[in-house]
């Protein structure tokens, strides 16, 4: 069975065709910059331009870098435009795409649906928690495999701040930081967060995740297992088209 997924960020909009059996893509992503500013109908134009690239005409799934309630409401848009919030993404991508029925969900939630399923994650009891580092710092919560969605423990606060402005990828880059002094601030962030859920198994996804092998063991001071993302950026694609199909 095959569904397309869709995954939002704050500075890409990526997108493949899944196939549910495997937890792969089909075809290679087609990825397009997310516009600036990320207001709904620009980001919904970038959306079809994905679909449309597929010629895809099926249920989508769809992920979003925020707070989404019933899977259609927007609540929080803390790295796009906050002309977001409140607006029903369901409707709008659904009317954009002629009516094709779409699915909407917290773009860290689909990350870890989709390890928890095909990935590091599949079949670990306990807590466990998918954290995605990238523009923000994203999370998925699991309790013996249930979701505890949209808990964005990216806004956390951390030495006066939201987390995210401390440790997340984007800030190593505009801040210069080393491996050595990024990976001391995400010590920071993870003992922070072990502190409040006790998690067994910490999952570090998103795109940094593919040097995991300069931060990772650079990190001290963790009860919790902490082992890089399986499915790496391809994880917010597949649980879109997973969560699409019910």
């Amino acid at each position: 069975m095959q569904i397309f997924g869709v995954d939002i960020g704050g500075s890409g909009i990526k997108g493949a065709p899944v196939d549910l059996e495997r937890g792969v893509l089909v075809e290679e992503r087609f990825k397009v910059l997310t516009p600036h500013p990320s207001a709904p109908d620009l980001v919904a134009e970038g959306v079809k331009q994905i679909i449309g690239h597929f010629g895809w005409t099926g249920p989508i799934g769809v992920t979003f870098p925020g707070v989404v309630t019933g899977g259609s409401t927007i609540r929080t848009a803390a790295n796009v435009d906050k002309s977001w919030i409140g607006r029903d993404a369901r409707a709008l991508f659904s009317e954009r795409l002629g009516g094709l029925p779409v699915t909407v969900l917290n773009d860290a939630d689909a990350a870890g649906v989709a390890e928890m399923e095909f990935g590091v994650g599949h079949n670990h009891r306990g807590t466990v928690i998918v954290l995605t580092l990238g523009t923000g710092i994203g999370s998925a919560m699991f309790v013996n495999g249930e979701l505890v969605p949209n808990t964005e423990l990216g806004h956390l606060e951390l030495n006066g701040q939201d987390a995210e402005q401390w440790a997340a990828a984007r800030v190593k880059q505009e801040h210069g930081l080393t491996w050595e002094q990024w990976a001391s601030r995400v010590q920071t962030y993870l003992q922070h967060v072990e502190m409040l859920f006790s998690p067994e198994l910490f999952v570090i996804g998103g795109g940094v995740s593919r040097e995991c092998e300069k931060f990772l063991p650079l990190i001290h001071g963790v009860n919790a297992e902490i082992v890089p993302a399986q499915l790496r950026n391809t994880a917010g694609i597949v649980g879109a088209a997973m969560r699409a199909a019910g």
